[in-house]
């Protein structure tokens, strides 16, 4: 009993300091992990089981290989092609921009997409002497939705897909379809909230028409290689199911052929990769995996069943609401974390949990865009705004943002309805 109580309170202790941000979420972590040992409630033997290394394979191989494709400058050519595109109509650029985040949201982490989309969005508002502030706030809100889409789009459905079972194509089956419905009712309602603030002189929509989207081209021969192994690696997440291989293996063997065909300095492309989130996911398992071994994440497993008498619908959108709104105030990834061997347990009692994966899947992923520090992403591209003199307040954001999330939600509660009801 001691060991039970005494796992829930490193867990809250953990969960508070990650949420004050007083402490790096890392050695947050970190910290909570090294104390379940000192404690004797887990040992480094037994903490093992709890770590999700496929996840944590995924994640380092996607960002390798993300860390040598950037140096092509083929996501700047990209941008400036599709601006050109839109022929300098700021809200043909801004939608295309959005779809543009959304498909690469869905393939690589939403930061590093908003990282690679922000320079240019920045140049274009500049030249058409117009508030970046709108163009960012649709750029955040495709990339959360865009991430949602897919297996590798989003770090919560990598983890919930490692211990689901559930492969690339499943999550293209089943969450890709409602968000482009999602991102397509986005994209109508920012026509009517921002067409208004969107006019400029043409003049200035013809300096966007000379530029050159060739002079963003770094290295032509990485651009091949690139777009060679692109093809190959989503190739690749399709058929891991048939292939039985983990998409670990499939992102870590890309990052590897990637590292030695691109011939790029290894030691700045290993720099690259967001060790402290991989630190940080690696204690959190652990963490979660004390309250599994003292039995807490099983008690919580029946208490939910038991408010739900054992009904799959009703657990569905209890689920996918209330991770929504958590998800929208804090952190998604330990929400997950904490869900995943709860939902687990609840199969174990003979519950139907394949809805239950989905509901969390489009509820956490899709509640980050409900205010300002709801994913990285809104936090990065904020800064990024503030910075160049177009501060996004959290209330200014919280006016679109909880609108636009609970949208979302009540789409992906019809459509969760229409698969399982």
């Amino acid at each position: 009993m001691t060991q039970t109580i005494a796992s829930v309170i490193i867990f809250i202790i953990v969960f508070v300091v990650i949420m004050s941000d007083k402490v790096h979420r890392a050695v947050a972590a970190t910290a909570g992990a090294v104390i379940l040992f000192l404690t004797g409630i887990l040992t480094v033997e037994s903490c093992i089981q709890y770590i999700d290394f496929n996840t944590i394979g995924v994640l380092v191989g996607m960002m390798l290989f993300v860390a040598v494709v950037k140096r092509s400058g083929i996501f700047e050519y990209i941008a400036v092609r599709s601006a050109r595109i839109s022929k300098g109509n700021p809200w043909y650029i801004m939608m295309t921009y959005m779809v543009f985040t959304a498909v690469l949201s869905a393939f690589l982490d939403n930061v590093t997409t908003v990282l690679l989309i922000s320079p240019m969005t920045l140049s274009i508002t500049r030249i058409l002497k117009l508030d970046p502030v709108p163009f960012f706030m649709t750029q955040i809100f495709a990339s959360n939705i865009g991430g949602t889409a897919t297996l590798i789009g989003d770090p919560p459905n990598i983890m919930i897909g490692s211990r689901a079972g559930l492969t690339f194509m499943d999550f293209v089956k089943v969450d890709a379809p409602v968000n482009v419905i999602i991102l397509i009712a986005t994209i109508i309602g920012f026509y009517f909230i921002y067409r208004r603030r969107l006019a400029v002189e043409p003049g200035a929509m013809q300096e966007i028409m000379q530029w050159n989207e060739k002079e963003a081209i770094k290295d032509l021969a990485l651009i091949r290689k690139s777009a060679v192994m692109s093809v190959l690696v989503i190739v690749g997440f399709i058929l891991h199911g048939s292939l039985h291989l983990e998409p670990a293996v499939i992102a870590l063997t890309a990052a590897s052929v990637m590292m030695l065909i691109g011939r790029q300095n290894a030691e700045a492309i290993i720099a690259d990769v967001e060790w402290p989130t991989l630190i940080f996911f690696i204690g959190l398992f652990i963490v979660i995996g004390g309250m599994v071994e003292t039995g807490v994440i099983d008690w919580m497993a029946h208490m939910l069943i038991g408010f739900t008498q054992g009904n799959t619908v009703t657990a569905m959108l209890i689920i996918l609401w209330f991770s929504a709104v958590f998800s929208s105030i804090l952190d998604n990834i330990p929400f997950v974390a904490t869900m995943i061997p709860l939902i687990l347990t609840m199969g174990e009692a003979g519950m139907n949990i394949t809805p239950l994966w989905w509901a969390l899947s489009l509820g956490a992923c899709l509640g980050g865009n409900g205010t300002l520090i709801g994913a990285s992403a809104n936090v990065v591209l904020a800064g990024i705004s503030g910075r160049n003199g177009h501060p996004i307040t959290f209330m200014n954001y919280l006016k679109v943002g909880y609108p636009v999330m609970v949208v979302s939600i009540a789409i992906a509660t019809a459509y969760l309805l229409i698969l399982y009801a």
